[in-house]
């Protein structure tokens, strides 16, 4: 009798078994939110890293109407080509520097204790790549709607489409620093210097700041296998109220392709670090 009522009390109190995909995704979300309250709990980080892109706004935009020519491209503001190449960098900046945050957590030990919990190992990637999103689209976001009393034509679905597109970009570039952060633990200076020789050489070829059709053909060349560059494109041809268009279709294949190759390659780097 005993028996039976301990079983009974066991069966009653016990808690719902997850399936394996519920587990991951519960752990998906419970990473993102701790990691996203970090960034609630810490908002002047997030206004101080508007201060860039709205210098090379403030500084840049004069100049292009001059070299590109007045009244912009098509009778519109030079804003609207040169405005999507600020946000790119955005995504750049923001989302390379996950990998820095990972070697200050490997430093103070806060990694050792996340990998004790019996979170799911790619969760862990997967939901602080998440988080990347959600900052990402907030600064893209008003950095556009600041734009429009300068001259941008907002265009608000098209805008849309493209925060997405970055929003899926940069959880892939997010993912790849997260796996160098990994691979340069205890040796900082070779994730700083393989970000840098990376991250500025892709942001030139891509063309965000100056246009490459005037460009040596060697540039032109290369430009062509640098994924960054049909992200480029795409966000121009969405910014200027273009949606069906091969430079945007190419946009959303350089994403996800690059979200995707991030991914695997962060969650194996996650499972190799336990």
């Amino acid at each position: 009798m005993t028996e039976v009522i301990n079983q009974t009390a066991e069966t009653a109190f016990a808690l719902p078994q997850r399936s394996r995909i519920g587990k991951w995704l519960h752990d998906t979300g419970a990473v993102f939110t701790r990691e996203i309250l970090v960034v609630m709990r810490d908002p002047f980080t997030l206004i101080f890293s508007l201060l860039q892109p709205l210098v090379f706004l403030g500084l840049f935009g004069p100049l292009l109407d001059g070299t590109i020519g007045a009244g912009g491209i098509e009778g519109e503001s030079a804003l609207q080509w040169f405005l999507p190449g600020v946000l790119v960098m955005i995504a750049i900046f923001g989302t390379g520097m996950v990998g820095g945050n990972l070697l200050y957590e490997l430093m103070t030990g806060a990694y050792e204790r996340i990998l004790a919990t019996p979170l799911d190992r790619s969760s862990i990637l997967v939901g602080r790549a998440l988080k990347e999103f959600a900052p990402l689209v907030v600064q893209a976001l008003l950095i556009t709607l600041v734009a429009i009393p300068f001259g941008l034509t907002f265009h608000p679905l098209h805008v849309l489409v493209g925060l997405l597109i970055l929003g899926v970009f940069g959880i892939g570039l997010g993912a790849l620093s997260y796996a160098l952060g990994l691979a340069a633990r205890n040796r900082e200076w070779v994730f700083w210097g393989v970000q840098q020789s990376v991250i500025f050489p892709l942001l030139l070829l891509a063309g965000m700041m100056l246009p490459l059709e005037s460009g040596p053909d060697w540039m032109r060349a290369v430009s062509r296998v640098n994924p960054l560059t049909y992200i480029v494109d795409a966000e121009r041809a969405l910014f200027t109220g273009t949606m069906w268009d091969a430079d945007v279709a190419w946009g959303i294949v350089a994403a996800a392709a690059t979200c995707a190759v991030g991914l695997w390659v962060g969650i194996k780097a996650v499972q190799r670090s336990v």
